[in-house]
């Protein structure tokens, strides 16, 4: 998911391609999509963001979907259309990511669908304290088992309407670079 204009990092970068660790988020998060066990990585990108879907075309490794820009739900749900679920979906804003990270969301998805015939969606979350304890910034937040966890912009679609959460205390999941600081943050944490 690329198509987000960044107005919260107070850049002139589209946010997708603001550099972390002097390289795109979005040329990170491709990297560790390319060296997991995904098959096929999509840039879902809007018209808010010409410059990723330019820079995504140029990459052998991400085959742009094109979406209205309407929101993050809506340009979701025309991606969606665009391929067959179960579908990773991931944030462009995860420079810490890398295969490994992916691979254990993989991982917990396929331990839980094992002899289920219709598996649901995981929705990756990361304790709001570790968010916390990182310094990173905390845009949602809700209340799950009696602990505050914050949604890691990772997550599987599938075929169902149920949803289950996948909760993990990895830092490469907890720091999503919305604001300046985080930026830092993520720099830091190279």
């Amino acid at each position: 998911m690329c198509g987000g204009r960044g107005t919260r990092l107070d850049s002139e970068t589209e946010k997708p391609l603001f550099e972390v660790g002097g390289r795109p988020m979005l040329a990170r998060v491709a990297d560790a999509l390319a060296g997991s066990r995904a098959e096929t990585a999509h840039a879902v990108v809007s018209p808010h963001a010409p410059e990723t879907r330019e820079f995504a075309a140029e990459r052998a490794d991400l085959a742009p979907v094109e979406t209205p820009g309407e929101g993050y739900v809506e340009d979701l749900r025309a991606a969606l259309r665009a391929v067959e679920p179960p579908v990773l979906t991931v944030a462009a804003d995860l420079p810490l990511l890398d295969a490994d990270a992916v691979n254990a969301v993989l991982d917990a998805y396929d331990e839980a669908r094992r002899g289920v015939p219709e598996p649901p969606s995981k929705t990756v979350c990361v304790p709001a304290a570790l968010k916390r304890e990182l310094g990173a910034s905390i845009d949602t937040a809700f209340e799950r088992d009696g602990r505050e966890v914050a949604p890691a912009g990772v997550n599987i679609v599938a075929q169902t309407d149920t949803e289950t959460m996948y909760e993990t205390y990895d830092a490469r999941l907890a720091v999503n670079v919305n604001r300046l600081p985080d930026a830092d943050l993520a720099e830091a944490l190279l």
